[in-house]
């Protein structure tokens, strides 16, 4: 019963999408607004049958129904409540639902925001995103559908992935959608831009807030998917350029790109057949992603199971690129810019070698990524590419672009003086020099990546701080406010501008976290209780073990079992902390193991043990323990980086 009603609910919204593009045409050819009201209240129609189609698979899992296939492969009576949920998104059929979800709410938010003041635009908006809607609603009905019944009867579920019970996995991936499926709004707006010949910046001010904020989403769930994978992998890491991690690392950087780009066009009215081709590659790299992760062809950890989905994707992703590439072709007149640069030394080249460094860096990401496919295909021996090559390649770039992105602020637009260089330039470069020679002295590493990349996150540190001291001096002085009303009313001046400021201060101290990388230290024990052991300054005290079940703990080992060690841990003949490390077996995953890490995070290095087993006779226990400097910067930087991106979206910091 609840099978077929969820997916009548998919077929009528499937219906009622198929009529808003209908009904769009006609009003767009016959120019009779009532089809235009009849689309909008057709989409509106769609919209709330996707949820109420959401909202059932919910209360399905919640309700462990057995009788549908996703909620037995996903969920079971012992997964705990908030993993229910999480199960939405957890496998192939839900995170399709999801994404529809995900647009559908996108589209009626366009529509009710933008219907009035870009009344020629929204028309082909509308269509735009109700064909990128239309492809997955067939998908959900026809080949992945979420309520297919079972055909075996369970009496239990499976239960979600032990690796995938964490906190983290309730908010990563809802993120990581709220990024890739937002781009498909600035993409619709500059299709329509295209179609209706209108190419004044008013479309690019709208788009800048509807790229703004799927990147923000984007960034920062990168970065929690980095931190998941640091605490739950167990292998002391938070990025490993894994085919899936690449493939959301793909749209970010053109949608960098993208933010920096539309800047000189609004400007400068530049660049703008530039930023269409950005916009339409970041959006086709979205679904490119969702092509890698569904398709099989890749191997990852992150990755769905393989599906015959696709060729599906492949033939919708060429659909995409051949349209664009015709939308292109037919406006290449109009796309040309009437203004050039004045000048290499100017904010403008800034901008442009910005853009161009970020799409080499997604070229090189993109080459690695799939070199392994393509060396099957014509050789017949799949070939990876590890982490050594993409840090290799990508190394140089990074250097440049930090660089960049300390100088961008001290051009001027149109042209430089030279005599402005000297000026803005000696002083960062002269201290964020003397801060890396005592840097040096501490760390004692003279590497040259290590030693140049924080030698220019300085720099651009030193000199954003310049920056923002400058206008509040200025503040302060001529119009006598104090320093956090001059600060406030600064950035309420310009926004974009200091913004954007602080999310490349953020970016800045997410890189010191990352420099920390190279100085890991790592150790492989095996201790009896009561052993005491030496590793760096600290001093390991292994002090008892026990297991803890569902009947002993049931509060906190609802649906598995767990061995702990204790570990008193001294730095410095200090107390610093007590850690539990444990081995937990999943009882609806057939007992799977994993490793629960046990972490101890200071602002200068994190502690980190990972207990492989432990032998519940002996006490004998084997452990992986890792010092990891720096790590916290990276979680730091990130919520200044939430705060930049709120800046720059909603601008008025009320007193």
């Amino acid at each position: 019963m609840i099978s077929s009603l969820g997916s009548t609910l998919l077929i009528s919204a499937l219906f009622f999408n198929v009529y808003t593009i209908l009904s769009m045409f006609i009003f767009l050819k016959f120019k009779k607004i009532e089809f235009k009201i009849s689309s909008f209240h057709s989409l509106y129609s769609s919209t709330f049958l996707i949820i109420l189609s959401s909202l059932l698979l919910i209360r399905e899992l919640i309700q462990s129904n057995f009788d549908i296939s996703y909620i037995a492969k996903y969920s079971s009576s012992n997964t705990p409540l908030i993993y229910k949920i999480t199960g939405f998104w957890a496998g192939m059929e839900g995170s399709l639902l999801f994404w529809l979800f995900v647009l559908s709410l996108y589209s009626v938010i366009v529509i009710v925001i933008h219907q009035r003041n870009h009344q020629v635009l929204m028309p082909w908006v509308v269509i735009i995103l109700m064909f990128i809607q239309l492809f997955f609603l067939i998908i959900c009905c026809f080949f992945e559908d979420p309520f297919k019944p079972v055909e075996t009867l369970f009496k239990t579920g499976s239960g979600l992935n032990p690796l995938l019970q964490h906190p983290l996995m309730v908010i990563h991936p809802p993120l990581l959608y709220l990024g890739y499926i937002g781009f498909s709004v600035p993409f619709a707006f500059a299709i329509a831009a295209l179609m209706t010949k209108n190419f004044n910046t008013d479309w690019i001010s709208t788009t800048r807030r509807w790229v703004l904020f799927p990147w923000g989403c984007l960034s920062i769930a990168i970065v929690l998917g980095g931190r998941w994978a640091y605490l739950e992998l167990g292998w002391g890491g938070y990025w490993a350029w894994d085919p899936v991690e690449n493939a959301s690392l793909f749209p970010w950087l053109t949608g960098t790109a993208y933010l920096h780009s539309i800047l000189i066009q609004e400007k400068k009215n530049m660049l703008k057949g530039w930023n269409i081709i950005l916009i339409m590659l970041t959006f086709t790299l979205t679904i490119f992603g969702t092509y890698l992760t569904r398709s099989g062809i890749i191997s990852s950890i992150h990755a769905f199971a393989a599906t015959d989905l696709g060729i599906w994707f492949f033939g919708f992703i060429v659909i995409i690129v051949v349209f664009n590439i015709v939308m292109l072709y037919l406006n290449k007149d109009i796309l040309k810019s009437q203004n050039k640069l004045d000048s290499v030394l100017s904010r403008e080249s800034g901008f442009l070698f910005n853009n161009m460094l970020f799409v080499a860096i997604c070229i090189a990401v993109l080459w690695g990524t799939m070199y392994p496919v393509i060396s099957e295909a014509f050789t017949g021996t799949q070939i990876t590419l590890g982490p050594s090559y993409f840090n290799k390649v990508i190394q140089p770039f990074g250097v440049i672009l930090v660089f960049l992105t300390g100088v961008g602020p001290l051009l001027s637009w149109r042209k430089t003086s030279v005599k402005s260089i000297k000026r803005n330039f000696t002083i960062p470069i002269i201290l964020s020099a003397i801060m890396t020679l005592i840097w040096l002295s501490v760390y004692k590493v003279f590497s040259f990546y290590p030693v140049m990349f924080t030698f220019l996150v300085l720099f651009v540190i030193i000199v954003i701080i310049f920056e923002f001291q400058k206008a509040i001096s200025a503040r302060r002085r001529t119009k006598n406010e104090n320093f956090l009303n001059a600060f406030k009313n600064l950035i309420n001046k310009n926004r974009t501008r200091y913004g954007g400021y602080i999310v490349h201060l953020a970016i800045m101290i997410m890189t010191i976290g990352f420099i920390g990388k190279a100085f890991d230290k790592e150790a492989n024990l095996s201790l009896s209780p009561n052993e005491v052991i030496e590793l760096e300054d600290y001093t390991i005290n292994y002090k008892k073990y026990w297991l803890e079940t569902p009947e002993s703990n049931p509060n906190k080992r609802e649906n598995h079992f767990a061995k702990i060690i204790s570990l008193e841990v001294l730095k410095n003949n200090k107390m610093f902390s007590t850690l539990y490390p444990e081995k937990r077996f999943y009882i609806d995953q057939n007992n799977q193991p994993h490793s629960e890490v046990a972490l101890e995070s200071t602002l200068l290095e994190d502690f980190y043990v990972v207990l492989g087993d432990v032998d519940m006779n002996t006490g004998m226990a084997t452990l992986i323990i890792k010092i990891n400097p720096m790590v916290n910067w990276v979680w730091i930087g990130t919520l200044l980086l939430c705060f930049g991106v709120i800046i720059c979206l909603n601008p008025k910091i009320k007193s």
